[in-house]
């Protein structure tokens, strides 16, 4: 069973990165690198900052902060143990893909699934009361990741699994955000949409 999905992931990734071509390569790039996001994380913590008030918005940061620490070193407590080679670094695939970029670390889980699935989910169950539209956040992981198969540096299996791990490390941490605001921010508040129902309670 395990073999028949590792060669099912291994072929739909020769099929998905075979779809790449060295016209889009610089766009994948810029899209694979972390602070060339932050712009859009700046808008959203500005409104939060604006509305929710300084020390909430430091809050919600502060827990945001853990959970990107606790995902990004389970994550690689998962690729140590697993020892799996990136596509790029694997010999049986020389030739049949294009590796973009190379990378001398392990494959299963892709950090960047889990640790851009754990922030936005976050930042959706957190913010969504408050901020319309929040679902488009979601296209950020699916963007974020697509470029690790496009560049050759994971397959779709590290990515879903990558995926679900975020969703319960964020969930772990939604458990502490929820305490912490109960506790010192009580009131119901409002960013721009007051007919929102109240925020999380886990």
């Amino acid at each position: 069973m395990m073999e028949t999905l590792l060669e099912l992931d291994r072929s739909l990734f020769i099929y998905l990165n075979s779809l790449g071509s060295e016209s889009f390569d610089g766009f994948w790039l810029f899209i694979t690198k972390q602070v060339n996001w932050i712009p859009i994380f700046a808008i959203i913590l500005y409104l939060v900052f604006k509305n929710l008030g300084w020390k909430h918005a430091l809050m919600i940061i502060v827990v945001m902060a853990l959970l990107i620490t606790l995902t990004d070193q389970t994550t690689n407590l998962f690729k140590n143990g697993f020892q799996r080679l990136r596509p790029g670094s694997d010999p049986d695939l020389a030739g049949l893909i294009r590796a973009v970029q190379t990378r001398k670390s392990f494959s299963f889980i892709s950090g960047h699934a889990s640790n851009s699935m754990a922030a936005a989910f976050f930042l959706y169950k957190v913010l969504k009361p408050y901020l319309k539209y929040m679902g488009f956040i979601f296209l950020w992981p699916l963007i974020f990741a697509y470029s690790r198969i496009y560049l050759g540096l994971h397959y779709p299996g590290d990515i879903l699994c990558g995926y679900i791990w975020g969703i319960l490390m964020a969930m772990l941490m939604l458990k502490l955000y929820a305490y912490l605001r109960d506790k010192y921010f009580p009131q119901k508040e409002y960013v721009d949409n007051p007919t929102n129902d109240e925020p999380i309670r886990n």
